[in-house]
């Protein structure tokens, strides 16, 4: 169950990389340019990678670790984190047109800043004191 939760972190870390080489790219739009259109894509992936991420951070607490209430408290945490970066990606997502200073002030909000330090927080125990068994490839 780890691994799952590890693959959900990867899909939302790899959307978020992928967002700050297009914010670099000064693009006024997502429409006419390869990485246009795959921003929405990223953005997609990602939030799809965080509907369900609080329950699968359980269900990795309870088969590689040893539940307590110091990880019910991270995972409710989590899931305030969760729930205010999808209304950032599902505002992003519902404009018309997605340019690289949107994706910029994006990149800076404070509810994905704290989201992707959760995740990484939370990927590092699992893979240091849980019994994950495949590795992750942070490459």
């Amino acid at each position: 169950m780890a691994i799952e939760f590890l693959e959900r972190c990867e899909a939302v870390e790899e959307c978020y990389e992928f967002l700050l080489g297009y914010a670099a790219q000064g693009l006024p739009s997502d429409q006419g340019s390869p990485a246009g259109r795959e921003v929405r894509n990223q953005l997609e992936r990602a939030r799809g990678a965080l509907v369900g991420l609080r329950e699968s951070c359980g269900r990795a607490i309870h088969n590689e670790l040893a539940p307590s209430e110091k990880y019910d408290a991270f995972c409710s945490m989590l899931e305030r984190d969760v729930r205010d970066s999808l209304v950032v990606l599902e505002l992003v997502l519902a404009q018309p047109a997605i340019s690289s200073q949107l994706i910029d002030n994006l990149n800076a909000s404070s509810h994905l800043r704290a989201l992707l330090t959760d995740l990484f927080l939370f990927g590092e125990i699992l893979r240091t004191q849980g019994k994950v068994t495949v590795p992750v490839d942070r490459t």
